[in-house]
């Protein structure tokens, strides 16, 4: 049997309930859309009990409806993370909150560090109602962020191994600087995303080292699994089976495997 498991990255790209926002960056099509009907199909085959739904830039923006909606009608499966402005007010946040949102989502991989460069208050605010900030970084990028980040006091949360130049290695300083961010306590990162930091085709062979380094630094407490589902912008195929495969190879214990998919965003969550 199955073990239970929570998908700590997914997202709900519905244009037929939910029109996509006027002058996004990306409009999903075909199969990279994903209703909540979908997402719930596909949960339950694969015995996922709970999804972090996680509003897209893509298609949505600002615009969280599609997401709120899946949250209310999802029978207590899904929580969710945000896109606002960064001005966003403590009562926008409350309100958020109330309605499953547990965390605001920071995108500076695709909307760059300047975008970012005022959000001490928002981090302030977030912190203050004990929600998280996920941000999505690449290569060097959380080298200018990580000193705002940790003298916030916010719980941070990081996408896709960070999304390291899968090139640098583990010693460039974007990486190093998410490895240090271990010892404040409050920083927890998806395992995820695999792609984005390989040269590879899967099982991206070469994202490895990046797991491995993220295991020790983290350990299972502070690591959280997720797909990424339904893989927006992929080079290549991906499937959601061949995904909770690959996570077997690269956490062959166990524990450590259901306390990554289980326990841990069980607990940070509060599923």
């Amino acid at each position: 049997m199955n073990s239970p498991k929570i998908d700590s990255h997914v997202h709900i790209l519905d244009p037929k309930q939910f029109p996509y926002a006027p002058g996004v960056w990306y409009e999903p099509i075909g199969a990279e859309q994903g209703t909540a009907a979908d997402l719930t199909h596909l949960m339950q085959f694969h015995d996922v009990r709970h999804a972090l739904l996680v509003q897209p830039n893509s298609g949505y923006g600002h615009d969280n409806r599609a997401m709120l909606s899946a949250i209310a009608n999802g029978d207590g499966r899904f929580k969710g993370v945000a896109v606002i402005k960064n001005n966003a007010s403590l009562g926008e946040l409350q309100d958020l909150k109330a309605q499953g949102i547990v965390g605001i989502a920071m995108n500076a991989a695709l909307l760059g560090v300047d975008f970012y460069a005022d959000i001490t208050p928002l981090l302030q605010r977030l912190g203050d109602l004990d929600m998280w900030a996920q941000m999505q970084v690449q290569h060097d990028q959380l080298v200018s962020l990580a000193p705002i980040l940790e003298a916030s006091g916010a719980k941070l949360m990081f996408d896709h191994c960070g999304r390291p130049n899968p090139a640098a290695g583990v010693t460039q300083k974007g990486f190093q600087a998410l490895l240090k961010l271990a010892e404040t306590g409050r920083a927890s990162v998806k395992l995820s995303g695999f792609n984005k930091c390989s040269m590879q085709q899967y099982p991206w062979s070469d994202a490895k080292p990046f797991v491995n380094a993220l295991l020790e630094a983290y350990t299972p407490r502070h690591l959280i699994w997720a797909s990424d589902w339904p893989f927006l912008k992929a080079p290549a195929r991906i499937d959601y089976g061949p995904l909770l495969t690959l996570l077997e190879q690269l956490v062959p214990d166990a524990a450590a495997r259901h306390a990554i998919q289980w326990e841990t965003p069980k607990r940070l969550f509060g599923f």
